[in-house]
C-alpha cells in the first residue's frame, strides 16, 4: 500500500473534511480518521495534527463502540 486508501469523507464544512483512511508506515498498516483543510476550494486537501490512528488490533474496540453508540442514539429517538 503506497499512499492511503481513503474509504469515507464527512463534510465538517466548506474548508474542512473528516477523512478515513488506512494507510502503511514503516511496513505496519494503520486505520486514521484525520481532519484535512483546504485553502484552495477543494482542490487540495492537507492534513491537520488533529486525529487518530488505530493499529489494525485495535479496531475491534472501535467497532464495538461506534455499535454501541448506534444503540444508544436508536433508543433516544
Amino acid at each position: 500500500m503506497a499512499e492511503a486508501k481513503i474509504l469515507a469523507t464527512i463534510e465538517r464544512s466548506d474548508t474542512e473534511q473528516l477523512q478515513i483512511s488506512v494507510s502503511e508506515y514503516r511496513g505496519k498498516s494503520y486505520f486514521n480518521l484525520r481532519i484535512y483543510y483546504t485553502t484552495d476550494d477543494g482542490a487540495t486537501w492537507l492534513p491537520t495534527k488533529k486525529g487518530v490512528t488505530f493499529a489494525p488490533d485495535q479496531l475491534d474496540v472501535l467497532t464495538d463502540a461506534i455499535e454501541e453508540a448506534k444503540t444508544l442514539f436508536m433508543t433516544e429517538e
